[in-house]
């Protein structure tokens, strides 16, 4: 299955089921789920990088859970629209998950994900041992709605 723009695999994906949210790190990937309806995306873990092959085995288990039909992978793009190289290891990590899944993998731009959900957490008055421990499942779940929402504009819009 190929690694597209949420918008080109929004084809891809059936009417009706969840989808997993990812923000991908350097030593993280924060993991958030839809519901079924897409309507809300909710955080569910925050996964200790190891190797590839460890980190996807417990995506793909997370997906198989919540019967995921799709993947939607924050893209950190740079604020002035290029991808540094941040960005070019996202899609490497992508092409590498699409090869063991035929779930399809959709990017969307996450520029300020993690400073939006760090500003929310702190307006909540979460300590930062809190903040540190659930910032990159937020992440996830911030991307997550974001694309969710897209997605739902642009079918009230068909």
């Amino acid at each position: 299955m190929p690694v597209l723009a949420l918008n080109d695999a929004a084809a891809l994906l059936p009417q009706r089921g969840a989808l997993i949210g990812l923000d991908l790190g350097t030593k993280t990937v924060g993991v958030a789920v839809s519901d079924p309806d897409r309507r809300i995306a909710a955080p569910v873990e925050t996964i200790a990088r190891k190797r590839f092959n460890l980190d996807a085995e417990r995506i793909l288990e997370l997906a198989a859970e919540r019967r995921a039909v799709g993947i939607v992978l924050g893209l950190p793009i740079n604020m002035d629209g290029t991808e540094g190289p941040r960005a070019q290891s996202t899609r490497a990590f992508a092409r590498n998950l699409a090869r063991l899944t035929e779930i399809p993998i959709a990017l969307w731009d996450e520029r300020l994900s993690t400073a939006a959900v760090e500003r929310a957490l702190i307006a909540a008055d979460a300590s930062r041992v809190k903040r540190k421990a659930v910032i990159d499942q937020h992440a996830a779940a911030y991307i997550l709605q974001g694309a969710l929402d897209r997605l739902a504009r642009d079918l009230a819009n068909r």
